[in-house]
């Protein structure tokens, strides 16, 4: 099999280039660093075109996965680099020996099927992928059922989100959205909307998350729009015992996400 030896490779550059939002936006696409995490894309059905392979650096635990995979496979395109080409494609030089590029997929609010009494997270204008990724990880930990990035100031996909995530960004719908749009859906589909605020008026363990629930956090340097000061809105708020006036985004969620499942187990 031929091997792709040079960064000026068509396909290579244009891999490269899906580490900045701007290359992203404009090809529509990401690319996903981690056997764990592509393993996952994949068994998640993830619109994934290409995947760039050094097979001798695939060990451990994935390895069968990836020998079955790059044995036979009709849907995606394999190609073969050097480590010095994976070195660049791959993040912050996290060579494992694959490193895959997917389509964004094409999902609206509108497209959304939810389950009964549904459990939705709302996170506006957040602007670390990290934060997104470990909102995600724990949504997947408690059985969520929809991320909806309100105002997004970070793409979902980025490849920080996606490793943050571990891979479980593919296991549930994740849809960008306006404020507007998101408060919308929630109040058209008669969920009870809890936003987490600083000075929010109730505790957070008072709340019934039992039936269809939508939990709304800020972003970490603002907290939430005024667009969410509205009639049916209920301000929660965590406990703060120290000097510190809140937690973290992706800490809160967590907290917030685990009190719902001990109320519905």
């Amino acid at each position: 099999m031929e091997i792709i030896r040079s960064l000026q490779n068509a396909q290579i550059k244009s891999a490269i280039k899906l580490r900045d939002r701007r290359g992203r936006m404009q090809q529509q696409r990401t690319v996903i660093d981690g056997l764990r995490e592509i393993r996952r894309a994949l068994q998640a059905g993830f619109p994934i075109e290409t995947m760039f392979v050094l097979p001798e650096a695939i060990s451990g635990p994935e390895t069968a996965f990836f020998e079955e995979i790059l044995a036979d496979t009709d849907d995606i395109s394999i190609l073969h680099v050097t480590h010095e080409v994976m070195e660049k494609l791959a993040f912050g030089q996290r060579v494992e020996g694959a490193v895959a590029v997917a389509k964004f997929p094409e999902k609206k609010l509108s497209d959304i099927v939810l389950p009964e009494c549904p459990l939705v997270v709302v996170i506006e204008q957040v602007e670390k992928p990290g934060n997104v990724g470990a909102i995600l990880r724990t949504m997947d930990a408690v059985g969520a059922d929809l991320l909806i990035s309100a105002d997004g100031r970070t793409d979902l996909f980025n490849p920080n989100a996606i490793r943050a995530s571990l891979g479980t960004i593919f296991s549930m719908p994740v849809v960008d959205a306006t404020s507007e749009e998101t408060i919308a859906f929630l109040q058209n589909n008669q969920f009870q909307i809890y936003a987490a605020r600083v000075d929010g008026s109730v505790p957070y363990t008072t709340v019934d998350m039992k039936p269809a629930t939508a939990l709304v956090l800020g972003s970490e340097a603002h907290g939430l729009s005024d667009k969410w000061h509205q009639a049916g809105i209920v301000n929660i708020h965590l406990p703060m015992q120290g000097i510190a006036d809140s937690l973290n985004v992706s800490t809160t969620a967590a907290v917030l996400l685990y009190e719902s499942l001990r109320q519905r187990r």
